[in-house]
């Protein structure tokens, strides 16, 4: 399948007269927990040629496509990139360190990594992360009977508040690593590692009855970073002027640059 991926990816790239800079996996087979029938969630960085932005009128920033073979293809345009990354969105923090790349060339990703630990930004990816957990946590667990596998969409979130607070560096895309890292109640441990182990042995997990243990953990784990975020302050200002040398330097390295590397 990752052959295919990059001959998708190629495919991109000739379509739409684009280098592609970054391409990784970010959905569950990325986090660790992915099952038999998981897709592949394809999400790459691209840059058009210097023509393109030389227009008065914003275009389109991003592209979407899913194919037939379970390939779930989204990109954004470098610039979109850039913003959101002088933003510390944590989408963007975690496609630098997806633990599967399907393509990186030029060197713009690597400056990006280097550049993570001068704009990432606590409070906004605890935020992100918390807003992540309640919103799933209100929507799917709340029942008598729940689709026990939202719990992984809870729990990754609020581990990765965890890991923030505790390192005030980007969680690790892994779920395993949060997992081993952050959780030390033994009986909680066991309940997340049973799921696990059901999910990534293709058990199909529907509804069945809510898992009080888990819920009281994301409860106060919830009702904590509710408090602990309030007592934050302001972040400082991003610098912008890195950034915008970084995309003058890509334009110049992608459109005068010979080859690709995988």
């Amino acid at each position: 399948m990752k052959d295919e991926i990059k001959k998708e990816l190629l495919r991109l790239e000739l379509q739409h007269d684009i280098k592609i800079l970054y391409a990784v996996e970010s959905g569950s087979r990325a986090w660790g927990f992915a099952s038999i029938d998981s897709d592949w969630d394809v999400r790459y960085i691209y840059i058009h040629r210097l023509d393109w932005y030389l227009k008065i009128d914003d275009k389109k920033d991003n592209q979407e496509e899913i194919l037939p073979n379970d390939i779930d293809l989204a990109g954004w345009e470098l610039k979109k990139a850039l913003r959101l990354f002088r933003k510390s969105n944590p989408p963007m923090l975690e496609w630098l360190r997806s633990p599967i790349v399907y393509l990186q060339q030029f060197s713009t990703a690597d400056k990006l990594r280097d550049l993570t630990k001068e704009y990432f930004n606590p409070k906004s990816c605890l935020h992100h992360y918390l807003h992540m957990a309640e919103r799933n946590y209100k929507e799917y667990l709340q029942k008598d009977n729940v689709r026990v596998k939202k719990y992984f969409y809870v729990v990754r979130p609020i581990l990765a508040c965890d890991w923030i607070m505790q390192t005030n560096t980007m969680a690790p895309i892994e779920f395993g690593k949060l997992l081993d890292s952050q959780v030390k109640d033994q009986s909680v441990m066991a309940e997340i590692q049973n799921l696990l182990t059901r999910k990534m042995a293709g058990v199909e997990l529907k509804e069945e009855p809510k898992i009080q243990i888990l819920n009281n953990f994301i409860e106060q784990k919830i009702q904590f970073y509710n408090d602990y975020v309030k007592s934050l302050g302001e972040s400082k200002q991003p610098d912008t002027a890195r950034l915008d040398e970084l995309f003058k330097q890509t334009i110049h390295e992608a459109w005068n640059e010979k080859g690709r590397h995988y």
